[in-house]
């Protein structure tokens, strides 16, 4: 149990919460799914909470690129995810769009809400960041989570081969080194993100004739 939740009793769950964790790469649907498990969920009058951090939209809201959206709460590094979603109206499940994001307190504290009240989390997000290292909160969920599934739409590198890895764009070149979070989509901005296969993300070609 993290410190901030134990500051305060903790009621015994009456119920088995589970933890999954939803992974792949960027434009493989993981926001899509988000939204769809969410609206899954509340059509059947269960209670939820979304959670995001870091959108592509730049604001507090779960975005997909096809065009489907919500409203959620943005995460913080100093947000306590136990505190937030206990504090509301007795809730059923949360949504983590963007949990690589999460800081690794935060990943525990999401277990602690599975293990302590019974809540179902479903978290989504990257394993690997650009520099094919994994993201701590990532490797986390991956240790703690009580099912983990890789997203099944297939992402196709420019060769066609599966995009496996997530290659950040700077000026129109591929780039290994700098902050680990930097914000960018898959257009043509400054700094971008290409979704490559393992060969051509060692390689660094990224197709441009």
């Amino acid at each position: 149990m993290t410190e901030s939740s134990a500051l305060s009793p903790v009621p015994i769950a009456n119920r088995d919460g589970v933890l999954r964790f939803y992974f792949g790469p960027m434009d493989c649907g993981k926001s899509t799914l988000a939204l769809q498990m969410n609206y899954n969920h509340g059509r059947q009058g269960r209670r939820g909470m979304v959670l995001t951090k870091h959108d592509r939209s730049g604001g507090p809201r779960i975005t997909s690129r096809i065009g489907l959206g919500s409203d959620a709460v943005e995460v913080d590094d100093e947000l306590d995810l136990v505190a937030l979603v206990t504090d509301r109206t007795p809730i059923d499940y949360v949504i983590c769009d963007e949990a690589c994001f999460y800081t690794v307190a935060q990943i525990e504290q999401l277990a602690d809400l599975t293990d302590d009240f019974g809540i179902d989390v479903y978290a989504f997000g990257l394993a690997s960041d650009f520099r094919s290292r994994m993201f701590p909160a990532a490797q986390r969920l991956f240790e703690l989570a009580d099912e983990i599934s890789r997203l099944q739409v297939e992402v196709l590198c420019w060769c066609g081969r599966p995009g496996l890895l997530n290659a950040r764009v700077v000026d129109g070149a591929l780039v290994r080194t700098g902050e680990q979070v930097v914000i960018g989509d898959t257009g043509a901005d400054p700094v971008r993100y290409q979704v490559l296969c393992r060969r051509h993300y060692r390689s660094g070609d990224l197709g441009v004739s």
